[in-house]
């Protein structure tokens, strides 16, 4: 195994030992780009690889970390394009929290990773610049909207990488790719400097090899910040060694995500994973959480509403692409109709249809309330377990193009994991299984604020499983075990 597949912790303690420079850590990361980049495409914009190298302070360990970040979130003097033709001369001027938190650990920031235009996607399909293909088998997706940031973790082009999720864009690609991805409580990772999706959904969140890296990343990022409106004012999570003791937890297994439409085979390893967890001790019992069948609904009237009005911001007069006009409509006119892709024009024009009048009572209004009755299903679920899984996605990784001229089989791909953002909780994916080399995903949910029991009950179960260790072939070529 090369350095390049190691987590962050194997290779900061083989630092410390002085096994290994860290100037070879951040190169084995570059070669991995160098030899794999051109098949996979999972990022945007590419640091120069001296300047990466030259990055790495010999007092800092964490400078010898490569870490990738999602292109909607701003990195001061670097592209942020947001995957789209409406920003792709646009240049950062000034730094996320998120970043700004990470440059006081001197975490290497390697690139920027594709997206589906806007982070509006479940396969990184929608991207102006082209799609990402998924480490495990280039003819495949690998989930979206962070599908490059899961895909540069996967193929060890970075140790780490941050995402955003909406409804569920972290956690999904993370079980496409094989690799942990959390989805933080909404409001304890700063949302300043990410640029809005819909803005009470949205969440960054980390993707790592393992539970430990990704218990790590979210301890350097989580807190309060007065930048951003949404920032809860809470004691932030702080990292401290995992044990994994999950004798006697109550697990609630999601009864309404395990039926109709979930494949068979991820069902057999959601099943298989249960026997695991009732080995570890845990008591697992079915929960019926009757209202989230409303999820997929509710979420694509609010999320399009909320991002009709989001992006009114991109209009050609103050930043980003212009087209012309003979007057300053036409020029706006033109300037969204060419600067925007497909998807992000479908869920405009339906965010505006369901906020106008006449229908604003009858859609938009009625979506806040089954809003209301998912989290009050999940609060009741609450009260009876510690916590809940159920598989992160339906189905396994899908076919490049498949679902493309199908957007409502596209949307339906999200259906584990929306619900978790409608009602603003945690949520963790990790490796749970594979199906022919094909990776299967675990989520795994808690109560608000409950990151810290999310990561000992994954961490328990990663301890007992051989899944996080496995990593992808390309071209014929093992890069790993």
């Amino acid at each position: 195994m090369e350095l390049a597949d190691l987590t962050a912790h194997e290779l900061l303690e083989l630092i410390s030992k002085k096994e290994v420079s860290p100037q070879e850590v951040v190169k084995s990361c570059i070669d991995r780009i160098e030899k794999y980049e051109p098949k996979i495409k999972a990022y945007l914009f590419i640091r120069n690889p001296e300047e990466i190298i030259n990055s790495v302070k010999e007092d800092e360990p964490y400078s010898a970390i490569p870490i990738a970040i999602k292109d909607n979130i701003l990195v001061k003097g670097l592209p942020n394009t947001c995957a789209s033709k409406i920003l792709a001369n646009f240049i950062a001027p000034y730094n996320a929290t998120v970043i700004e938190r990470l440059n006081k650990k001197s975490l290497n920031i390697i690139g920027k990773t594709n997206l589906d235009e806007f982070a509006m996607g479940s396969s990184t399909e929608n991207s102006a610049f082209g799609p990402t293909r998924n480490p495990w088998d280039i003819e495949r997706v690998p989930g979206g909207s962070s599908g490059g940031s899961a895909a540069s973790v996967a193929m060890g082009s970075a140790i780490w990488a941050l995402g955003s999720d909406t409804g569920g864009s972290i956690r999904q690609p993370a079980s496409f790719c094989g690799v942990v991805g959390l989805k933080p409580t909404y409001g304890t990772v700063s949302r300043y400097g990410l640029v809005a999706f819909a803005s009470s959904l949205d969440q960054i969140g980390p993707i790592t090899k393992d539970v430990t890296d990704c218990a790590l990343l979210y301890s350097f990022i989580n807190g309060y910040d007065p930048n951003d409106s949404t920032s809860l004012n809470i004691e932030p999570y702080r990292y401290s060694p995992l044990k994994g003791d999950i004798k006697g937890i109550k697990i609630g297994l999601i009864r309404e995500l395990l039926g109709e439409g979930v494949d068979p085979s991820v069902k057999k390893c959601i099943e298989d994973s249960v026997k695991i967890f009732e080995d570890l001790g845990a008591i697992i019992e079915e929960v019926s959480l009757p209202y989230i069948s409303y999820s997929v609904p509710t979420y694509y009237i609010l999320a399009p509403a909320e991002a009709s009005s989001n992006l009114a911001r991109f209009d050609g007069v103050r930043y980003g692409f212009r087209a012309s006009g003979k007057t300053a409509e036409e020029m706006m006119s033109n300037t969204r109709g060419e600067g925007f892709g497909p998807e992000v024009k479908r869920r405009i024009m339906l965010g505006t249809y369901v906020l106008s009048a006449g229908y604003y009572e009858a859609f938009y209004l009625k979506a806040l309330k089954f809003r209301n009755l998912i989290a009050s299903d999940f609060r009741k679920a609450f009260e009876r377990f510690d916590v809940l899984i159920s598989p992160t996605s339906p189905t396994l990784p899908f076919k490049l193009g498949e679902k493309v001229e199908n957007p409502l089989e596209m949307y339906l791909a999200d259906i584990c994991t929306i619900p978790i953002n409608l009602a603003g909780l945690p949520a963790i994916s990790i490796p749970s299984g594979f199906v022919n080399n094909l990776p299967v995903g675990l989520q795994i949910i808690g109560p608000v604020f409950s990151e810290a029991k999310l990561f000992e009950v994954a961490y328990a179960f990663e301890q007992a499983t051989p899944f996080h260790k496995r990593r992808p072939q390309l071209g014929g070529i093992s890069y790993g075990v």
